[in-house]
């Protein structure tokens, strides 16, 4: 049984926040809203927590896991960044974008794709996301929650009795879903988001979109601008 942690959005509880970080230094997974949607995770260190989030998301080890960075400069730490890829990451990032990108030997070999050696990494403008990886001081797995979820409640978006609302339900729902497979869930009280992040490809020359998705006009209007 999961372990439910309700946090601030804005302005996340310090105290809730130092003990999310013992969890996952301890090897913990949790599910826990992003600037997309709800998302599976762990600390990028624990690789037995690594191999439970494929687990959960019946990903085989050929499949690369998105992770979260705080900064453009943490990124660096972790992925080889090119200068053109450097400027459209500086343009576009915080926000809902996945960038493709080689990764360097800081990057366990579970996380990115064996064939390609690359990763997809992101930085979320979002403050709750951002105190936990600053207090742990490694980046976080984060692998969308709502796939799991969808397949489990066949009749998501119908209208419910009694007082509450449908996102309500639809929220809780996710945890009841999953509280038997993380050990975390954490609450910061909003509705979860069921668009996905933008994925752009920088391992090559020239950046290719591989999917449509939040924050999609920005990336179009930078390629106006520079094309």
């Amino acid at each position: 049984m999961s372990t439910l942690f309700s946090l601030h959005p804005d302005n996340p509880q310090t105290r809730v926040i130092d003990q999310i970080v013992d969890a996952l230094r301890g090897g913990a997974v949790m599910l826990y809203p992003t600037d997309t949607v709800y998302a599976i995770g762990c600390d990028l260190n624990s690789k037995s927590a690594i191999q439970r989030v494929r687990q959960i998301k019946q990903l085989s080890n050929d499949k690369p896991l998105t992770f979260l960075c705080p900064s453009l400069s943490d990124i660096a730490q972790y992925a080889v960044v090119s200068d053109p890829a450097y400027r459209i990451m500086r343009r576009l990032i915080p926000g809902p974008y996945t960038f493709l990108l080689p990764t360097t030997k800081l990057v366990p070999k579970l996380v990115m794709s064996p064939k390609r050696k690359a990763t997809g990494i992101r930085v979320p403008d979002h403050p709750l996301c951002l105190a936990l990886m600053n207090a742990l001081g490694n980046p976080i797995i984060s692998t969308s929650a709502h796939m799991i979820a969808d397949d489990a409640t066949p009749n998501k978006g119908k209208k419910s009795g009694g007082n509450k609302t449908e996102q309500e339900v639809l929220r809780f729902e996710l945890f009841d879903c999953l509280e038997k497979l993380v050990d975390v869930i954490v609450d910061s009280g909003t509705e979860p988001g069921y668009h996905v992040s933008t994925i752009l490809d920088l391992t090559g020359e020239e950046p290719i979109v591989v999917r449509r998705g939040l924050g999609w006009e920005a990336v179009a209007a930078w390629a106006v601008e520079t094309g």
